[in-house]
């Protein structure tokens, strides 16, 4: 699997890695590239201590994050370390690839104690992670469901949630009211109002420049909605294909008429994780993240809705959003296990403070902890209350057991089907053969 990179981008500063982060794709789908042989190239811990605390020094910690494009969140993990009593925490900002430098890090003793990322099922059958049940039992319930599915491997919870991320239809209050539509809710709908809101210069929807159907270089944002719009997801909780079926091969179809109508952005300066195109007036409607809000809001007032993600019909399907971000997760090679795990707890678990500081502060995120995202300022009115409650209600986690190879595959048959017009039946069932070749072969 080769890396995505977590380069800046322009506008909303938000990296590739991240928006597949938060299309609900656990780290398994976004680059724990066979952490199971990850080998190499440009990893490596932190200098300094190497644990243990003899003679009464502290011991050191060395905690890992990927780089976030907000201004100001390094310079506030970094205070945060600064105040946990029980150790020197050393953090580590990593541009670039982070996702190879986890895995390389994962298999060294120099690699982190503790670091950011979603559990996947490769990790827990390499012994690379702890399980954190321990420190999460009793805040549990204070998690949404999705939240909790997507730490959760083998029944085992393995990371605490930092920041929560969704994905969103913003839509043009302005450009809908003058067309005479109304923010869509089925995909029926979705498709109807893309083609009556497309001009001459305008066009009804923006899903990213390949038609949210090819997961390269951070593509595909419509490979879990699809699905999800139609009541089925990658794999059954219990591992089996869910990408298979009439109702998936309508929705595609559904999809691949908005490129016939011609009523989708293609060719934008930015991809659909910048909202660049939606506050230019490129596109009518955009799907992008939760963290374009206060760009978008600073942009064009308050000429903006969102909702969810639409269900395939009135009786089929339900809404969806996407439930992204990170967690912390401690390494099984850390020379500290408890010690890792106990700042984990003191916190993502127990420091609501700086929780919500790190969520609302610099960037724009959904506290993972529901009864903090309740009563949090930034979060009671108007699109960011509606976005919250979204969330809560719709929001579906990808799984950890899918992989950067299944997603591929599943790729490919979107990608032949809406940017080419093939066969739905045929592609599904080309996708369904490498992806059981792929389980066979990671579940034993």
């Amino acid at each position: 699997m080769g890396p995505i990179p977590s380069t800046p981008l322009p506008g909303n500063a938000v990296s590739r890695r991240r928006f597949l982060s938060a299309l609900g794709i656990s780290a398994a789908a976004i680059g724990s590239t066979s952490v199971l042989s990850a080998c190499g190239g440009g990893s490596s811990g932190l200098s300094g201590d190497e644990g243990g605390s003899g003679g009464g020094k502290k011991a050191t910690l060395n905690v890992w994050y990927h780089q976030y494009g907000e201004a100001g969140t390094q310079q506030a993990v970094e205070r945060y370390a600064k105040e946990f009593p029980d150790a020197t925490v050393k953090v580590q900002w990593t541009p670039g690839d982070y996702t190879s430098k986890v895995n390389s890090g994962l298999l060294s003793n120099n690699g982190p104690d503790s670091f950011e990322g979603t559990p996947n099922l490769q990790q827990v059958k390499a012994d690379q992670i702890v399980p954190l049940d321990d420190i999460l039992a009793d805040v549990k319930s204070d998690y949404t469901e999705a939240d909790i599915k997507s730490i959760t491997v083998e029944g085992k919870m393995y990371g605490a949630r930092i920041v929560d991320d969704c994905t969103l239809i913003y839509y043009r209050k302005s450009m809908l009211d003058k067309a005479g539509v109304k923010p869509p809710t089925t995909l029926d709908e979705l498709v109807a109002a893309a083609k009556e809101l497309t001009t001459k210069d305008v066009k009804g929807l923006f899903i990213g420049n390949d038609a949210g159907a090819t997961p390269a270089f951070g593509g595909g944002s419509m490979l879990g909605p699809v699905l999800w719009s139609v009541g089925q997801n990658y794999l059954t909780d219990d591992n089996k294909i869910n990408f298979t079926g009439d109702n998936v091969a309508k929705a595609m179809m559904k999809l691949r008429k908005l490129v016939t109508d011609k009523s989708i952005l293609l060719g934008a300066p930015t991809d659909y994780w910048d909202s660049g195109s939606f506050t230019q007036g490129l596109c009518a409607m955009q799907y992008t993240g939760l963290w374009a809000m206060p760009i978008i809001q600073k942009a064009i007032g308050d000429d903006f809705g969102v909702v969810p993600f639409p269900a395939f019909s009135d009786s089929v399907g339900k809404p969806s959003t996407a439930q992204g971000g990170w967690a912390a997760m401690v390494s099984k090679k850390s020379k500290n296990v408890e010690l890792a795990k106990k700042y984990v707890k003191w916190l993502w678990v127990d420091n609501t403070k700086d929780q919500e500081d790190y969520n609302l502060s610099y960037g724009f995120h959904v506290p993972p902890r529901k009864s903090l995202a309740a009563k949090a300022s930034k979060l009671q009115s108007g699109p960011a209350a509606e976005a919250v409650k979204i969330f809560n209600d719709y929001a579906i986690a990808g799984g950890t057991t899918w992989t950067t190879e299944m997603n591929t595959a599943w790729g490919d048959a979107m990608t032949a089907v809406i940017r080419k017009g093939k066969d739905p039946d045929a592609s599904i069932a080309t996708a369904e053969k490498a992806v059981q070749k792929i389980l066979d072969k990671l579940l034993g």
